[in-house]
């Protein structure tokens, strides 16, 4: 009869036990799962990543492009040294379009 009585009261401290135990052997291999996930890109988050550093070498080509067309609009009515402005812009232009 104290044999049943110890085996009823003892079997709720068991249960929480077993579930630390669980919660201590899947740790590790949770923990491996979250670090493998944090190391990697996935291809979605490639895109997006290649997405946006086209959109920003987009605007950096329009932003060169421009100042090159208003240095090249006063280079024709006479300023020497935008010209030289116009052609280094020209430079950094063809730079930006190169095959990375």
């Amino acid at each position: 009869m104290r044999a049943i009585i110890i085996a009823a009261l003892t079997a709720p401290l068991l249960a929480g036990c077993v579930s630390a135990v669980k919660t201590v052997v899947t740790a590790p291999v949770k923990a491996v799962g979250q670090v493998a996930d944090w190391s990697t890109t996935s291809q979605d988050e490639s895109d997006r990543n290649r997405g946006r550093e086209l959109r920003k070498r987009e605007e950096q080509m329009g932003k060169l492009t421009r100042q090159r067309d208003k240095a090249a609009e006063k280079c024709q009515a006479g300023n020497s040294e935008q010209c030289q402005r116009a052609e280094v812009l020209d430079h950094e232009i063809e730079a930006l379009m190169a095959p990375r």
